[in-house]
């Protein structure tokens, strides 16, 4: 399963996000190549690291769905176009506080 994101430059910082299949929580790749569920332990890859992270997410699938990149900045903050989807994604809906995640 993919889906159309805008293509980040090589030497763009990125992340590597997902959802666990089994419980469709948001996922991110840690820099040791695992899954968190914890934003602040994403993984921050450029060139052809990124690349080959991605690969390996990629032959996860079936445990993990959908892995892609996502814009970054350089200490692993959430960054670029798609912002605002993203820090739903890892902080919850916009709503009320009632609805955050915890543990993050």
């Amino acid at each position: 399963m993919t889906s159309a994101r805008p293509k980040l430059k090589p030497d763009q910082p990125k992340a590597i996000t997902a959802w666990q299949t089994q419980t469709g929580a948001v996922i991110w790749m840690r820099a040791d190549g695992g899954w968190t569920q914890n934003i602040a332990e994403l993984g921050v890859f450029t060139g052809e690291a990124a690349e080959a992270a991605l690969a390996k997410a990629e032959a996860s699938e079936g445990e993990i769905t959908d892995p892609y990149f996502m814009q970054v900045t350089e200490e692993g903050q959430i960054d670029g176009r798609e912002t605002l989807r993203e820090h739903i994604r890892a902080y919850g809906p916009t709503c009320h506080p009632e609805f955050a995640k915890e543990n993050i």
